[in-house]
């Protein structure tokens, strides 16, 4: 598979909490230099990022990593982020009300971020790890009448990352105008192949471009 289809997929990513502004750097530089879909990094990085690289695209993470914020910190932390120069916000559904079947709860909370983001790209991680067949399947349905861009496995702090079986469930069960992401624990060449080729019109990881870049 030609290395710059994938990378052209990658959320280039740092999220570690102990980054510092300086690691950014060269996350942002090699995404230009790359051509990656995105960078994704934490929301304190978002405004220096979009004033020292106008031309980046530039993605940021929104209840992070646990999902339990109420929706109304989700929704200011989303417009604070767009304010600062995002374009694209993934953000992690509340986890414990889909575990609890208080469907209501999470499709209200997506459509509170998709009105927040409105023009924007908005990503919803569902982490996979913690849900089951029947709740993956139920939460592709929510994703896709709220209307969001995306389906995000994971936040990659989660016990598991992504896995093609969830690709292949999300697949069936998402609407048409719903694009998949894959993240977290993504680490090889044969990984990113993989996904690209199940379908994930993006990839969240930290690895591709070390991966690719001399392949």
């Amino acid at each position: 598979m030609d290395k710059q289809e994938i990378i052209s997929r990658c959320d280039h990513t740092l999220l570690k909490p102990f980054s510092t502004w300086k690691d950014m750097i060269p996350i942002c530089e090699d995404a230009l230099k790359y051509h990656t879909a995105s960078v994704c990094i934490p929301p304190c990085y978002v405004k220096p990022a979009h004033k020292n690289y106008p031309d980046l695209n530039v993605c940021t993470v929104i209840g992070f990593p646990n999902g339990y914020n109420t929706t109304e910190v989700k929704v200011a932390e989303a417009i604070q982020a767009i304010a600062d120069g995002a374009s694209e916000i993934d953000m992690v559904i509340n986890i414990g009300e889909m575990k609890a079947g208080n469907y209501d709860y999470v499709l209200d909370e997506i459509k509170a971020l998709r009105k927040a983001t409105e023009g924007k790209i908005l990503k919803v991680i569902v982490e996979t790890c913690y849900l089951d067949e029947a709740e993956k399947i139920k939460v592709c349905e929510l994703v896709t009448e709220a209307g969001a861009d995306f389906i995000k496995t994971s936040t990659g702090f989660g016990p598991e990352g992504a896995k093609i079986v969830d690709i292949e469930l999300f697949k069936k069960h998402i609407g048409p105008n719903v694009k998949m992401k894959a993240a977290g624990g993504i680490s090889t060449v044969e990984d990113l192949e993989a996904f690209v080729k199940a379908g994930c019109a993006r990839i969240g990881t930290s690895r591709a471009i070390g991966l690719l870049k001399d392949k």
